[in-house]
């Protein structure tokens, strides 16, 4: 019960990474909040929170509106009184190099990757400064510190999370807030079936192609999701503005 007493809010939290660790920060004793953009995921994901014997809400919200950031806290303090943790862990990915990157795809992928967690640790510092404590734990990525192949808007925007991170870290420690990302190597989550088909590849070859690494397999979110429950517990109490790798050694090559 690492997280007894706890409130946390965690984005993009309907699927993957950030359903897996809603559902273990519900098991460690945390109420948790999440956010998605889909409904149905979202009550689902939310039955699943209460499975695992804790209270949890959900709002449907994009992070790259500020409108619905700001709502998402409001509806967060109206349920729980406050807030302890943030995961923001909202992320899309397209895989482009920059001469083939739509404009689009480049903002989306910034405004969700990027944008998303500035918005939402705006909304939840000054609650956190007020009580004079908090957790924020970003989601930035292997290719967030060596980047990777055709993926320039998807490295551009988690290269900045991890910098993001250090800045928050540096204003806010004083505070009483803790500030750290993980950085995941390839997961399965339902962003890898979504990249293999746009590189062209099957299933079996992606997976082949991913586990090119010294563990020899991509991730489970759980994996991730246990990562996470670090940062944001007093197992980590004195660390702040670090980026800790969770990827099989992908990046150690």
């Amino acid at each position: 019960m690492r997280l007894a007493g706890k409130v946390a809010l965690i984005t993009g939290g309907t699927s993957g990474i950030g359903r897996a660790t809603a559902v273990l920060f519900a098991r460690e004793g945390a109420r948790v909040a999440i956010t998605g953009r889909d409904e149905v995921r979202g009550r689902v994901a939310l039955h699943d929170i209460k499975g695992a014997g804790s209270e949890g809400i959900f709002v449907r919200a994009d992070v790259r509106s500020a409108d619905d950031c700001r709502r998402t806290v409001d509806e967060t303090l109206k349920a729980f009184k406050k807030i302890d943790v943030l995961f923001n862990n909202a992320g899309v990915f397209f895989p482009h190099t920059v001469p083939d990157c739509p404009e689009d795809e480049w903002d989306q992928t910034i405004d969700v990757n990027l944008k998303g967690t500035y918005l939402m640790s705006k909304c939840v510092l000054p609650h956190m400064i007020a009580q004079g404590s908090g957790v924020i734990v970003n989601n930035s990525s292997g290719w967030g510190l060596a980047g990777g192949d055709a993926a320039a808007a998807y490295c551009a925007s988690k290269g900045g999370v991890v910098l993001l991170t250090k800045a928050m870290a540096i204003d806010h420690g004083r505070q009483g807030i803790r500030v750290n990302c993980v950085c995941p190597g390839d997961v399965e989550t339902p962003m890898l079936p979504e990249d293999a088909k746009q590189r062209g590849l099957s299933w079996e070859e992606y997976v082949k192609g991913a586990a090119n690494r010294p563990l020899g397999r991509i991730g489970r979110p759980e994996e991730i999701a246990r990562a996470v429950l670090f940062l944001a517990s007093e197992d980590a109490s004195f660390m702040t503005g670090s980026s800790l790798v969770v990827d099989g050694g992908g990046t150690a090559d």
